[in-house]
């Protein structure tokens, strides 16, 4: 039988995560915060003051591409840049308070979409589902390193 993409589990997955993105941008648009900057907030307000290196292999971008988004947060004011104390020739990435607002924002809607996308399911529903998306996940990761070059680091 030829696969059918359009009724594959991996379609549907894409069509959430989709939806949940959708979501997450109408929740945050008030907040300067555009899609993609989420994530990158979020690893901010985990451990502020990173380096653009580091920050750029945490939310898996290439450093270039980490410059214009956090360009783009500066010009937002959400974010500014600070040379190292120690070494100015590192640049680490700092919320501004407006960046620490826009981050409370974004885990208010994550939390809001959360309990959304579950609302009906057991709690051992869930215990379930997530056990499933670790296997996947995993399976994913063992595929993805036996087949690309030692180098390479995989999607968290």
């Amino acid at each position: 039988m030829e696969f059918d993409y359009s009724t594959a589990l991996t379609h549907a997955m894409g069509h959430v995560m989709k939806l949940h993105k959708k979501n997450v941008e109408y929740l945050i648009q008030d907040y300067d915060v555009y899609p993609g900057q989420p994530i990158l907030l979020m690893r901010l307000a985990n451990t502020d003051g990173l380096m653009q290196k580091e920050l750029a292999r945490r939310i898996q971008v290439k450093p270039a591409t980490l410059t214009v988004m956090i360009t783009r947060m500066e010009k937002c004011g959400l974010v500014e840049r600070r040379p190292d104390e120690r070494d100015q020739r590192i640049s680490r990435v700092f919320l501004t308070d407006k960046g620490r607002l826009a981050t409370k924002a974004v885990k208010e809607a994550l939390r809001i979409l959360e309990l959304k996308c579950f609302e009906g399911f057991t709690d051992e529903e869930k215990i379930i589902l997530q056990g499933m998306l670790e296997r996947m996940h995993n399976n994913l990761e063992t595929f993805y390193l036996e087949n690309t070059e030692p180098s390479a680091e995989p999607n968290e």
